[in-house]
């Protein structure tokens, strides 16, 4: 039984899980996959509150055993979404970063643990923030060590957003501090929450990893993912400007406002000529490439047009890289752009490079050591490397986290794992819920989090005041 499901956060740190009162409820997975699966796409786009548009990919190491689409790029029009439509994909740009870095270490131009200043010189000149004075200003003191590749590829460096951080958000509001979406260098010249090392915080440390990357081979970040990753995985639908096909075929991002209504904003557009190549959210993709990266880390670092990582490095990077230490709750400081987020609250969860991991298995039937994570627009991808499967869904619009009837597919383990598929190839596949899967739709989802059988604020019952997060559970 396929189910679309949402977990929230209840008393006790527990979770707990109901049923989605939308049109197809649950799908019976005793028959054809692709039937079953666009059941539930379809859902999430007819749903009274539901999404303009999404589109959802999983792939095994041989190809693509599901890929679907359904709804509208923007509700302003009537063009289709599709499988190869475009989306800024934010935070999924990361992972790409991350691997053109671990490509240099496994070449020796870079090491992972000396000072970054030595590529980066810049990173070396800022200091830690401890609050502020009585007039407002920022008290800024030296860092107690340098701040390394290492940790820019963990998020223990002590960078921030502003949409996580009150910190940040407050040097924005105050002090003119630029949004990173503005791909500016004064964007990234911000202060750092703690000394580098000791803490760990989600921000604009993947930016600074790109900066190492330029420091190193002397070419812009995206030109040295073309020629590294993009060419040789065939992701010719990917890059930090689009070409006129890729414009064609972009999402329009959606905001959702306090009243549960999404308006179309076509106007957005991550920067096309940017002063700094974002390396932490720049890269505009489509679902069918970002399925093309994700399958290389599933074949050990392999790809059609040859090696993109060595399989020690691969398996180096898939492990917890933060010791002790755990990943936290994401606070929604700009609620317009993202409510609390938690990937499977209450679950401890880690740090590898540079993806999350869940320390234990998770209550879909994803095992202890899966990666994943999410773009900023409500995009979402996992990879399951001990079963060898991998999902990816898409949504384009803020606030995330997206509710899991807007796009990500949650599946009752001991029914899903009972399940083989017989593909046209003849493989035989016994499928568990990992997939890559993108949204296109939105900025804003609820203004609050639900629960308690309230509705959230959709129109159709009181929105719950509660600031406990949203559960993400794919």
């Amino acid at each position: 039984m396929l189910r679309f499901a949402r977990r929230f956060n209840v008393k006790g740190g527990t979770t707990a899980t109901r049923v989605e009162a939308l049109a197809v409820r649950e799908v019976p997975l005793s028959g054809d996959l692709k039937t079953a699966a666009d059941a539930i796409l379809n859902a999430a786009v007819a749903s009274a509150d539901g999404v303009p548009g999404v589109v959802a990919i999983a792939t095994d190491r041989h190809g693509n055993f599901y890929a679907g689409a359904t709804g509208k790029r923007s509700l302003a029009g009537a063009t289709d979404m599709t499988i190869d439509s475009v989306f800024a994909i934010f935070s999924m740009t990361k992972a790409i970063t991350a691997t053109v870095c671990l490509q240099l270490v496994e070449e020796g131009k870079l090491d992972l643990d000396a000072p970054a200043r030595q590529y980066a010189p810049e990173i070396g000149t800022l200091q830690v923030i401890e609050g502020f004075d009585l007039a407002g200003n920022p008290k800024l003191r030296p860092p107690k060590r340098d701040i390394t590749t290492r940790m820019l590829l963990l998020h223990t460096a002590g960078f921030g957003y502003d949409f996580f951080n009150e910190t940040y958000a407050r040097l924005a509001r105050q002090h003119g501090q630029p949004s990173v979406i503005t791909a500016s260098h004064a964007s990234i010249r911000t202060p750092l929450l703690f000394d580098p090392g000791d803490d760990w915080e989600y921000g604009s440390s993947l930016d600074w990893a790109g900066q190492v990357v330029e420091g190193i081979t002397g070419k812009r970040l995206g030109a040295v993912m073309a020629e590294r990753i993009l060419q040789p995985l065939g992701m010719e639908d990917t890059g930090f400007a689009m070409t006129a096909s890729m414009t064609s075929r972009v999402v329009t991002l959606h905001q959702r406002d306090d009243a549960g209504r999404l308006s179309p904003l076509p106007d957005f557009r991550l920067p096309q000529a940017p002063e700094v190549q974002m390396g932490g959210h720049g890269l505009y993709s489509t679902a069918v490439d970002y399925a093309k990266f994700i399958r290389m880390w599933l074949n050990d670092g392999m790809s059609p047009g040859g090696r993109v990582l060595k399989t020690e490095t691969v398996e180096m990077a898939a492990r917890n890289g933060l010791g002790e230490k755990k990943i936290k709750r994401l606070p929604g400081v700009i609620r317009s752009l993202s409510h609390d987020a938690e990937f499977f609250p209450g679950m401890p969860k880690s740090w590898g490079i540079s993806f999350m991991i869940n320390d234990e298995a998770a209550p879909t039937g994803r095992p202890a050591g899966a990666l994943a994570w999410a773009g900023l627009a409500n995009l979402y991808y996992w990879i399951d490397r001990q079963t060898v499967s991998v999902a990816c869904g898409r949504h384009k619009y803020c606030p995330l986290p997206i509710p899991l009837r807007s796009g990500a597919i949650s599946i009752s383990k001991r029914r899903y794992t009972r399940l083989e598929l017989h593909s046209g190839d003849g493989r035989q596949r016994s499928l568990r819920p990992y997939a890559l899967i993108r949204v296109s739709c939105c900025r804003q989802v609820h203004s609050g989090p639900c629960g308690g059988g309230q509705a959230c604020r959709c129109g159709r019952a009181e929105p719950r005041r509660s600031r406990r997060p949203f559960g993400l559970h794919t």
